[in-house]
């Protein structure tokens, strides 16, 4: 088989890990071609990240215009118009959008479908192609678990694509995906229920934080959360409601709801003929090597279809490191955008334990930091984890204003291998959230 095209690095999927690994690869003089069958930024700018924060964006507004009597700001007669919140949404992704084309002014993109047909060799459309460097950053999709009558439940996509919210909603799911639309649906007028499987909302974040914000989103938001629930099924009545049963320490149990949302995560995506090129596909994704290289020599995956970590970020940071440059790949903050929002990076606090780590911890509150108590949003707090015996920083989580914000100074300092005398030694402003994060090291360095 002859290949139509050769380029020095040809990416198959334009996400935040497909389009600026081709900006980057492109700027430095490499000749580069990416293939998206879709619409430019993937699942992230397109049906996730972006769409979601807007939406967070809406919901943060309600949260302010109802309480905007206790700022002096008497608002009479507003009302909730989720389509507006919708129209503002979609206008927002369509603007990026047209900033990630013009980003690949220099890269040769391809509106189709990409497969493999042997090795090193890539097919769309008519026309085969090869390159230097092949790179597969082709995403995730959501993941629908085996459960009886999922077929009457709708995922993210189909919430982020909705003109209207229902009444009432059922969300299978207590993770970063189902907690974010559980507020945003919540500020909206819709009656939530969230079912999570696990032990505590948030799985992956520490206990801490996740079970402050459970507390306080239920308060809050009046969402209702359940913990430790097994879904058994769902079923559709003749009234056209769904009914959802499921397993609780306190035995079966049913809710009745206008919409079911499954947010049960999200698995790879995995382009046809990976098989006949070599390209080996274990259960979590394709298998990399810490380079990114698959077992087909030339061809790297990046992102979530290698399912090492699937954050927008993490897709992007891999393909810095299919290019050669410096990048900490070990260092990756996370957030979740829910009131008030949530972030972590590093170990949590079990994850020290499990491991038999000699740590130590500090916190500080929100609550004793003037900005915060100022803008009105004094819950939360500063977690700091660091070792003993050399005081570097291996954890950190914040529950609060700006978390997803105030995250990046820890893991700075994480990235660059410092200790938390880097947090404690700088002198942070005043009065601002981020004097939150230099308590907590201020605190953590008296322990040690």
């Amino acid at each position: 088989m002859i290949a139509d095209h050769h380029s020095d690095v040809l990416i198959i999927g334009a996400g935040p890990g497909g389009y600026e690994t081709a900006a980057a690869a492109a700027s430095s003089g490499l000749s580069v071609r990416i293939i998206e069958r879709d619409e430019l930024g993937g699942t992230c700018l397109n049906r996730g990240c972006i769409p979601t924060k807007c939406l967070c964006r809406s919901a943060e507004v309600v949260s302010v215009v109802s309480d905007a009597c206790s700022y002096g700001v008497e608002v009479q007669g507003y009302t909730l118009d989720y389509g507006r919140a919708v129209s503002r949404m979609r206008s927002t992704v369509a603007t990026l959008r047209e900033g990630v084309a013009a980003a690949l002014s220099g890269v040769d993109v391809i509106k189709a479908e990409a497969s493999f047909v042997a090795p090193g060799m890539v097919a769309a459309g008519d026309k085969v192609y090869t390159a230097g460097k092949i790179i597969i950053a082709t995403g995730s999709r959501p993941a629908i678990p085996r459960i009886e009558g999922a077929e009457y439940t709708v995922t993210s996509d189909d919430v982020l694509s909705a003109e209207s919210l229902p009444g009432n909603a059922v969300i299978i799911g207590g993770g970063v995906i189902g907690m974010e639309l559980a507020c945003i649906m919540a500020a909206f007028g819709t009656k939530v229920s969230v079912l999570e499987y696990c032990k505590e909302i948030l799985p992956a974040f520490d206990k801490d934080i996740s079970k402050r914000l459970r507390s306080i989103i239920g308060q809050k938001a009046g969402i209702d959360i359940v913990t430790g629930a097994k879904v058994a099924s769902v079923s559709r009545s003749p009234e056209g409601s769904f009914n959802v049963t499921f397993e609780t320490k306190r035995g079966s149990e049913a809710l009745t709801t206008d919409m079911v949302v499954m947010a049960t995560g999200r698995r790879p995506v995995i382009p046809e003929g990976c098989a006949e090129a070599g390209i080996e596909v274990g259960p979590a994704g394709i298998v990399t090597g810490d380079n990114m290289e698959t077992t087909a020599s030339g061809v790297y995956a990046i992102g979530d279809c290698n399912g090492r970590c699937m954050l927008a970020h993490a897709a992007s940071a891999q393909g810095r490191i299919v290019l050669g440059l410096d990048v900490v790949p070990d260092v990756i903050p996370a957030a979740v955008f829910t009131s008030p929002e949530a972030a972590m990076v590093g170990l949590t606090e079990a994850q020290c334990k499990d491991a038999g780590l000699d740590y130590a911890v500090g916190k500080s509150m929100f609550g004793a930091n003037g900005k915060a108590v100022a803008m009105g949003e004094p819950v939360g707090m500063v977690k700091m984890i660091c070792r003993r015996d050399t005081g570097l920083l291996i954890g950190v989580h914040i529950l609060g204003p700006h978390a997803s914000d105030l995250i990046q100074e820890a893991a700075t300092v994480m990235a660059s291998g410092l200790g938390v005398d880097a947090i404690a030694r700088a002198i942070h402003a005043h009065p601002t959230l981020g004097e939150a994060v230099a308590m907590a090291a201020m605190n953590l360095k008296m322990k040690l």
